[in-house]
């Protein structure tokens, strides 16, 4: 349905100027309205959208309703079509007996006598619109439910497991795909307590009787019992049953998980047997196949953790972007018309860049966050952080900072170690309550064979953060760059910090060593490699304010995923530019194809059938001077067009535009603004805001960290 269409007025007065009369009334406040002259015309009409009907009783008193009574009962559960019946007797039974068979028929009718007052009308027709209004809002939360439910039933039948839902009494009424490809069972199988046939009848009793006790005391349930499979035989299941609770705390529905736990049962035999083998060896043989074992378990860790932030930092980063970009806007544009509205979104906008930072940290845990190095002086770096440590720590502790005077480059991403140094100084607060001294120092050593951390020989840069807080005992200290390890209270802290820093160091070819005693503080060191370039980078660039808007641009941006691309070109309208929105490549090829001049190219680049950077290939051989920015969630690209300039997802609007300005700035060719016939247009029968071309362009915002 047309947005412009959906709030429209429709009115059916056939005999004499009622008709007229009610349109001009209703433009007056700003209603569109569009005149039909029979019932057919007003079925075909409401096919296409409105937002309320004006008619007249004499139009309904003698005509074929039976088409119109169709539609009114074909409506969707959240449409309730408002009326508004003009009379000459009014909507009593007793002055007028039809109106029990209008009110039937068109069900949610507002009758209006005759002769009446303009602002009767006016006043009935906005109470109508804001219940269609009201309608709409329903049809969004519905269609969201829908959503909500489709994506779970996916979910539950693609994973790995068998899932099932049942009732407050235990009646099971839906099992996931998995759980009848398992036991070879149709749904007709599994109605009522149908699932008792696939247990164990040794052990079903015991089952029933923990399942029945946890329906009464509501508590949550877990078992190990084997299940019976499609080919007869049994497989032990892990089995939990969580219950569902609604906002009273009443139990509306309990969901349960049976996984297998063959494999595990079988490794947890074969450690069993390894381990009685491995009493019969010597002690220092056991050691050290003790001492592999657990070097191969942290490389699984990691792994697995890089194997899980590899694969959803670019489809978490995609949901963050609209929801980043959109927030951006609304704080700009209502922040300061409303406190408490400025507060709410602002604390939004808080939680999304929180969800950013911690992904960043997972991906460097993993060792999978794209580095930018360079050749850093870590002696401009600290000094220019020197005032951003001082507020962080508070005036409670002092800070020292201590660099030598031969010291070289280090190879590094100064943003990343930036970051890295600040999570330190913080940690360093945390262990300090009452006050204490903060030093940081930065010296060049080499590096031997024997050292620790084992690093390859040569020359690094070792940046020491030591505090004279509490310190840590030994099991703290072994565990402290565990992911989601934190001695913080819950909410103070992701348990992420020290992970991030020893995963930045290795990824830099460098190492991370913590040393604490309890009582003695806590010094942590960080050895960057010597870098070999000759440039160095003098300082960080900080955040900046965006400079004003470059001028109104046509640009055509390509994403597949609807709701970053929705985001994205609002963003872009608010800049002021024109946008022309495709999906895809092939899409975006084809709008290119049919004279359409553009200025800049924003693209995606993980889509399907043709990624970002073959887009951009292509759109270079039409168009090779063309400017063409790539926007990217986390992934492991190291593909052709290095020069390809490159913005990460997510991203707020001062992003955004900065990587527009310096496109346009460092190029000098760029075509005028260029237009579709289509899209020139300014809709004149619309008066929502969006389908003007341009909105007010903010002079400057907020540089996202």
């Amino acid at each position: 349905m047309s947005e412009c269409l959906s709030e429209r007025a429709l009115i059916l007065a056939p005999i004499g100027r009622d008709a007229a009369v009610a349109a001009s009334m209703l433009a007056e406040i700003g209603v569109e309205t569009h005149i039909v002259r029979s019932l057919p015309d007003l079925r075909g009409a409401l096919e296409a959208g409105a937002g309320f009907v004006v008619t007249t009783e004499e139009a309904l008193r003698t005509a074929d309703l039976h088409g119109l009574s169709e539609w009114l009962a074909g409506q969707p559960e959240w449409s309730d079509m408002p009326f508004i019946l003009l009379t000459s007797r009014g909507g009593g039974l007793e002055q007028n007996p039809a109106a029990a068979r209008y009110l039937e028929m068109l069900g949610n009718v507002t009758f209006l006598e005759r002769p009446f007052h303009p602002t009767t009308l006016i006043s009935v027709a906005r109470s109508a619109l804001r219940a269609r209004r009201r309608q709409y809002q329903a049809r969004a939360r519905l269609d969201a439910l829908n959503e909500s439910e489709r994506q779970f039933r996916t979910l539950a039948n693609s994973i790995p497991t068998l899932c099932w839902i049942a009732a407050p009494d235990g009646h099971i009424f839906w099992y996931n795909q998995q759980w009848y490809e398992y036991t070879g069972t149709a749904p007709a199988d599994m109605e009522g307590w149908g699932w008792q046939s696939v247990h164990d009848p040794d052990v079903l009793l015991d089952v029933l009787e923990r399942w029945r006790a946890s329906l009464t005391s509501g508590e949550a349930f877990e078992m190990v019992f084997p299940l019976r499979s499609h080919d007869g035989s049994f497989r032990p299941f892990l089995t939990r049953i969580q219950p569902v609770r609604d906002s009273d705390g009443k139990i509306v529905r309990w969901f349960g998980t049976n996984t297998d736990i063959t494999a595990q049962r079988a490794a947890e035999q074969a450690l069993e047997e390894k381990a009685i083998d491995l009493e019969a060896r010597v002690a220092e043989r056991t050691a050290e196949r003790e001492q592999a074992i657990a070097q191969l378990h942290e490389a699984q860790k990691l792994e697995t953790i890089g194997q899980l932030t590899g694969g959803v930092a670019h489809d978490f980063n995609n949901l963050l972007t609209p929801i980043t970009g959109v927030l951006d806007m609304l704080q700009r544009r209502y922040g300061a018309a409303d406190t408490r509205e400025a507060k709410l979104i602002a604390g939004a906008l808080q939680s999304a860049e929180r969800a950013k930072t911690l992904v960043e940290r997972l991906l460097g845990f993993a060792r999978r966050q794209p580095l930018q190095t360079s050749a850093v002086d870590l002696t401009v770096l600290v000094e220019g952080m020197r005032d951003l440590l001082v507020s962080s720590i508070g005036p409670a502790i002092e800070l020292r900072v201590s660099c030598g005077t031969d010291l070289v480059p280090a190879e590094a991403d100064a943003n990343q170690l930036e970051l890295a140094i600040l999570n330190l100084a913080v940690n360093a607060r945390d262990a300090m309550p009452t006050g204490g001294t903060l030093t940081i120092t930065v010296d060049r050593v080499v590096s031997g064979p024997r050292d620790r951390p084992k690093l390859k020989p040569g020359l690094y840069l070792r940046l020491s953060v030591i505090d004279t807080g509490a310190g840590m005992d030994a099991e703290t200290l072994r565990r402290a760059i565990e992911p989601f390890f934190s001695t913080k209270g819950v909410g103070k802290g992701t348990g992420l910090g020290l992970s991030m820093i020893h995963g930045l160091a290795a990824q830099l070819g460098g190492g991370f060593l913590l040393s604490s005693a309890r009582g003695e503080g806590t010094r942590a060191d960080l050895w960057l490699p010597a870098a070999a370039a000759k440039d160095v980078l003098a300082s960080l660039p900080h955040h900046q304010q965006i400079a004003a808007a470059v001028r109104p641009l046509t640009i055509l941006l390509v994403d597949d995923e609807e709701l970053v691309r929705i985001g994205t070109a609002e963003m872009l309208r608010d800049l002021g530019h024109e946008v022309v929105e495709a999906s895809g490549g092939a899409q975006a090829l084809g709008k290119l194809g049919v004279r359409l001049q553009v200025d800049v190219v924003i693209t995606d680049y993980r889509m399907p059938r043709m990624d970002g950077v073959q887009l951009a290939a292509r759109i270079r051989e039409l168009h090779p001077e063309m400017p063409i920015l790539l926007v990217t969630g986390y992934t492991d690209f190291t593909g052709p067009a290095p020069d390809l300039p490159r913005l990460a997802k997510p991203f707020r609007q001062a992003d955004l535009s900065a990587q527009i300005m310096a496109l346009v700035e460092n190029r000098n060719n760029i075509v005028s603004l260029g237009t579709l016939a289509n899209l020139s247009q300014t809709c004149t029968g619309c008066r929502n805001e969006r389908c003007h071309p341009y909105q007010p362009i903010a002079a400057l915002m907020e540089l996202a960290g």
